[in-house]
């Protein structure tokens, strides 16, 4: 009989699995099918493909540092609390919904690029939006989902911030 709790982390691990699958797929299907900074138009030039390599952080950020700290930073660092993360989801019991889920596709997107810059030196990055007054840097679904997930971390903080304490 499986218990709640193990179900509990089955679906955890599966929706972590989930987001860092999507995005694995997804960088798979452009390292294979798109050259070197191809410009492929989706929706006219306001969302497009365009294949790049970063090897830095958010935006390129950290690609100029000395190897050994841009190692520490972008690869040691983000592995221990990508792990501390799965700890924290698999060990607590008492999160909301949005909470988890939240926390879960920050992890899986983490994982997924966390795991190009150890196997290929490099994230691939793809997806661009130029609407004019807002324009992105280049990103992938790992991005996404980091997004996605903050996105839900900082809305059940609001409102949990705006609940009436019970005395």
């Amino acid at each position: 009989m499986i218990t709640r709790k193990l179900l509990s982390r089955l679906l955890i691990l599966s929706l972590v699995l989930f987001n860092i699958g999507c995005d694995q797929v997804t960088k798979s299907i452009v390292r294979e099918n798109v050259d070197y900074n191809e410009n492929i138009k989706i929706i006219s030039d306001h969302f497009t493909i365009t294949k790049v390599e970063n090897s830095g952080a958010f935006l390129s950020s950290g690609d100029w540092l000395p190897a050994p700290v841009k190692f520490l930073l972008l690869s040691l660092l983000p592995l221990l609390v990508l792990g501390y993360g799965i700890y924290f989801v698999m060990t607590k019991t008492e999160m909301s919904k949005l909470f988890l889920t939240g926390i879960c596709f920050v992890i899986g997107g983490g994982i997924g690029n966390l795991y190009d810059r150890m196997l290929y030196g490099s994230v691939t990055d793809f997806l661009h939006i130029d609407f004019v007054i807002f324009q992105t840097g280049i990103f992938n679904i790992a991005d996404v989902s980091i997004m996605i997930g903050m996105v839900m971390i900082l809305t059940h903080l609001y409102f949990k911030r705006s609940e009436p304490e019970l005395a």
